[in-house]
């Protein structure tokens, strides 16, 4: 284990358990409800209220192979195409085979979705999908029902939960197997300040890390606080520089920061178009499947629009719905335009692309476990090889599902054992100022965002390692100028934030292409023949980040020796990892 940790007090109480489960979202809490069924002591640890995650604001839908005449290998066929050459074939073919079961499971535990006239499920469609295949709920509030009835679930079952509770670090024993976690109750949870659970294994379904970027569909609590961990701890993470940002995000006005309101992709499923100013559609010629092209084709597409006009957004217009459409299938999109002064039934509505979704994450396997012993990783927090360079259309949904059973299935098969908690070893982390979130935000918007080039990333890694270097500096002996950082949940999240910020610049930086969501203005082309493979980085106590570049796209063991490393901050390519 690496020692690295984030400077918080030791904890003042613990709990013991089988398994802790860190957040609760649809990857959590189905981890959860599926462990404490077979008769494992579970506790789950979740940084809001059990319904605070980023599931209960997915509008879309979750897709699965469940209408008439669709299969799993057309599943397969469009989430590798959306992938652009990077996703595990065998990973997808893990999703796309258990879906339709996990959706009809899920269905079991108490979710209620759009039915058609004749009582089937109701099926739409997105960006990058050839057939029908999205079930939804509510019109457009599929993820608010999901974790309705995952929470009932959880909640009925009397699972033990520990709500408000921002995760630290993770426990390990005398071998380096996974022994628990350290976290922080803020103040209205069952305990005061931090505290421990110990358990031989943990799972983070911590959720994105969209709070990286100044404007988000992201909530507020999605601080990248699980790859920080993971990273800490020295777990291998992948494909973070693959950030989708969302192509139709309710355009707020210039400069506008923090979560912004999405307009699912289904709004153009059906039938909605994107348009500039002048009412003129674009996507047209552009790609087969128009406006439903998967979902990097369609932010740059909007993106190169706003460049040849001039301007900071275009225009979704869904005006021939009707008002009763709007009111049916999409009133949280028509009430949320409507409240910021847009009425989709009578005008357009501006829209712009904005950060949404982690394809990369903590690496794993296809049982969920991370490169470090009894550590596993789920949902957005997890890379497991499913989304590749570009996730596709509500498979995000559908990979929590079918995930968590895979490693609920694991964990019960395994059993792993108890081992006794050793305390860390070396000087924690520098804590960054909560104000320090805000810089990099704005670093990472300016300099990784949707267009990247060689010059706006390194002025971004430079902005990143200054804040670094200011850190370490206040936390030294002897440092006057500046006062380190007070332990606390702003400082904890905005030391995460700088953490992951600085992984991902460094592996848009390597990256020299353009492949998926991730767009090198200075690169433009794809390049297969070097860099259809994965970036895979870790943090290192001597050496910091530590990059290298797997030998193909599949993803290969969580326990497979390393090859050849070379620093992130190489300006060569990396070494490729050897066979």
């Amino acid at each position: 284990m690496t020692g690295i940790r984030l400077t918080a007090p030791a904890p003042g109480w613990s709990i013991d358990a089988d398994v802790v489960v860190v957040g609760s979202g649809v990857a959590g809490l189905t981890t959860a409800l599926r462990c404490a069924a077979a008769g494992l002591a579970t506790v789950v640890v979740t940084k809001a209220r059990l319904d605070a995650g980023s599931t209960r604001w997915a509008q879309g839908g979750i897709a699965a192979a469940l209408g008439e005449g669709d299969t799993p290998e057309q599943h397969l066929d469009d989430t590798l195409v959306a992938g652009v050459g990077l996703c595990d074939e065998s990973a997808v073919r893990a999703l796309v085979t258990d879906g339709p079961g996990a959706v009809r499971r899920l269905m079991e535990t108490g979710a209620r979705f759009d039915t058609a006239d004749d009582g089937s499920v109701a099926l739409t469609r997105e960006g990058g999908h050839h057939r029908r295949r999205i079930v939804h709920a509510g019109g457009d509030a599929t993820g608010a029902e999901v974790s309705r009835a995952l929470v009932e679930a959880v909640r009925a079952a009397a699972l033990h939960t520990i709500e408000n509770a921002l995760v630290l670090d993770l426990l390990t024993d005398a071998e380096g197997r996974t022994a628990g976690v350290t976290l922080h109750v803020m103040g209205e949870g069952q305990h005061d300040g931090v505290g421990a659970v110990n358990a031989p294994a943990v799972v983070l379904a911590t959720g994105g890390m969209g709070q990286v970027f100044s404007a988000t569909t992201n909530p507020s609590v999605s601080t990248a606080d699980g790859v920080a961990l993971a990273l800490r701890a020295g777990a291998e993470v992948s494909d973070l520089e693959f950030v989708q940002f969302h192509p139709t995000v309710l355009f707020l006005g210039a400069g506008s920061e923090g979560q912004q309101p999405l307009v699912s992709e289904a709004v153009r499923g059906e039938g909605a178009h994107l348009v500039d100013a002048s009412g003129t559609r674009f996507m047209t010629g552009q790609h087969e499947l128009a406006e439903l092209a998967p979902r990097d084709i369609v932010a740059k597409g909007i993106t190169r629009q706003m460049q040849l006009k001039g301007t900071d957004h275009m225009y979704l217009d869904g005006r021939h719905f009707g008002a009763e459409m709007w009111e049916q299938r999409f009133p949280t999109i028509l009430a949320a335009c409507r409240s910021h002064g847009i009425d989709p039934v009578t005008e357009p509505i501006p829209v712009a692309p904005a950060a949404h979704y982690a394809s990369g994450g903590v690496r794993t396997d296809l049982r969920g476990r991370t490169t470090v012993p009894g550590l596993y990783a789920c949902g957005e927090v997890a890379c497991t090889g499913v989304h590749g360079a570009n996730r596709l259309a509500s498979n995000s949904l559908l990979e929590g599902l079918v995930f968590a059973e895979r490693i609920a299935a694991g964990i019960v098969a395994d059993r792993p054992r108890a081992g006794e908690a050793v305390g860390p070893v070396g000087a924690p982390v520098p804590l960054q100022a909560p104000e320090t979130r805000l810089t990099v935000q704005r670093a990472m918007t300016r300099g990784a965002g949707v267009l990247r080039s060689a010059e706006s990333l390194a002025a971004a890694a430079d902005e990143l390692e200054e804040l670094e270097e200011l850190s370490l500096a206040a936390r030294d002996a002897g440092a006057t100028e500046t006062k380190p950082a007070v332990p606390g949940v702003e400082a904890w999240e905005a030391t995460n934030l700088l953490l992951v910020a600085r992984v991902l610049v460094a592996a848009a930086r390597a990256r020299e292409e353009t492949r998926g969501c991730h767009w090198r203005e200075d690169r433009p082309e794809r390049d297969d023949a070097d860099w259809r493979r994965h970036l895979v980085v870790r943090l290192d106590p001597e050496d910091g980040l530590v990059l290298r570049r797997t030998d193909s796209e599949a993803f290969g063991p969580v326990d497979a020796p390393g090859a050849a490393d070379c620093a992130a901050t190489s300006t060569t390519h990396p070494t490729p990892e050897e066979p």
